[in-house]
């Protein structure tokens, strides 16, 4: 599914699965997880209910600050996050925002085409892997 640049696919696992898998991934590209958002645990002790809901906030510098020092408005949208939740019949989805999206929203000039498509194999690669889907030549999650 995309949506105004946002990708949203199913994952092969359970929450846990999808989680751990995630973690794997980003940490094997070398990229580091500068911060985790865990909503359901924060509802949770608000005494709200949601379902499992958790943002992982993750990058590599040296891919999203030559963007940034283009327009610095781009750190809005960077570095990379990617959402792990669960729906209502229990089916672990992953959502991100496409960098093409990033790069659109923010009128980003031509030469930045190289760093926006290696950011999007890095980010469609730690997906799939996160996700339990085998990466294709040309992923249509």
């Amino acid at each position: 599914m995309n949506d105004n640049g946002l990708i949203t696919i199913d994952s092969n696992g359970t929450t846990p699965e999808t989680v751990a898998r995630l973690v794997q991934a980003i940490e094997k590209t070398g990229m580091t997880i500068l911060a985790r958002v865990d909503h359901a645990a924060a509802a949770h002790a608000a005494s709200l209910p949601l379902r499992p809901t958790e943002v992982f906030i993750f990058g590599n510098p040296r891919a999203g600050t030559p963007l940034m020092q283009i327009d610095q408005r781009v750190g809005i949208d960077l570095p990379i996050k990617v959402l792990v939740w669960e729906d209502e019949q229990g089916k672990t989805k992953v959502s991100y925002n496409t960098v093409s999206w990033i790069a659109s929203r923010h009128h980003l000039e031509p030469s930045t085409e190289a760093i926006v498509k290696a950011m999007t194999a890095a980010i469609e690669k730690v997906v799939a892997e996160a996700a339990g889907r085998p990466l294709q030549a040309n992923p249509a999650f």
